[in-house]
């Protein structure tokens, strides 16, 4: 479900459902936590890269598990939230395509991200009744600014590659085609600098923010728990189920 590639001290973790639009489920939570904790120790790595294969980067958690008896992940969604706070070296995103859910929400606990021309992010999170994730609701203002990270997480709605560029919440958009070796030069510039100031700077960067980040996933977790399950949230779901719009004035 995650492939790796090594380029010189560059590693690519490839998020590998494009069957699945690359959604998360407990194996793919627990192979990027793994990803991410290998490559965060290794002496060779001195930049990491999150892709996707096919049509989609991810779009997000997998809900034919919803529900489902399965045996619970090692990581899952703390354990990878985790990973990817304290991630102690560059860390960048190469969307390629769909983001939805965590797959937008990601952005925020990466340090660069970048999209291909076609790509298109979407928050859907008012639209499910619940609220965001990741600390988004703490780290898009930082990278967008509150009005524009407001409209995202309130609105639902699609987001073009070039808004989200113009929004500031992605570096760079590239044609398809060049994405990854677009991504893959920035990733080696930098690379080929000392591994030490490379830690040093991520962890002037994230150090002081990580415990705000934390305090955030705690306050969404509590709400989104509070959320899922109820009227909206099940209406929100039904309606998915039965391809029509919801109507929330039934649950008032």
């Amino acid at each position: 479900m995650v492939l790796i590639n090594d380029d010189g001290h560059v590693r690519t973790i490839t998020l590998n459902r494009p069957e699945a639009m690359n959604a998360f489920d407990g194996n793919q939570f627990d192979e990027l936590t793994e990803a991410l904790l290998s490559a965060g120790s290794d002496s060779g790595v001195r930049v990491a890269i999150i892709t996707g294969t096919g049509r989609a980067f991810s779009t997000g958690l997998d809900l034919s598990e919803v529900g489902q008896d399965i045996e619970p992940p090692e990581h899952g969604v703390p354990g990878l939230f985790n990973a990817l706070t304290h991630f102690p070296k560059p860390l960048l995103l190469a969307i390629n395509g769909f983001g939805v859910g965590f797959g937008a929400t990601m952005i925020g606990l990466a340090d660069i991200a970048f999209m291909a021309e076609s790509a298109r992010l979407r928050c859907p999170f008012t639209s499910l009744g619940v609220v965001g994730e990741a600390a988004s609701t703490y780290l898009f203002p930082l990278a967008m600014g509150r009005q524009a990270a407001n409209w995202m997480l309130y609105s639902s709605e699609w987001f073009d590659a070039e808004t989200c560029k113009a929004y500031g919440l992605v570096l760079d958009v590239f044609p398809d085609e060049q994405l990854m070796d677009e991504v893959m030069m920035r990733a080696q510039t930098m690379a080929a600098h000392s591994p030490v100031a490379l830690m040093r700077s991520k962890e002037l960067s994230m150090g002081p923010i990580r415990e705000h980040i934390r305090t955030a996933i705690e306050a969404e977790n509590a709400v989104y728990d509070e959320l899922h399950g109820g009227p909206e949230n099940m209406e929100a779901i039904n309606a998915f189920l039965e391809k029509r719009e919801p109507d929330f004035s039934k649950t008032a």
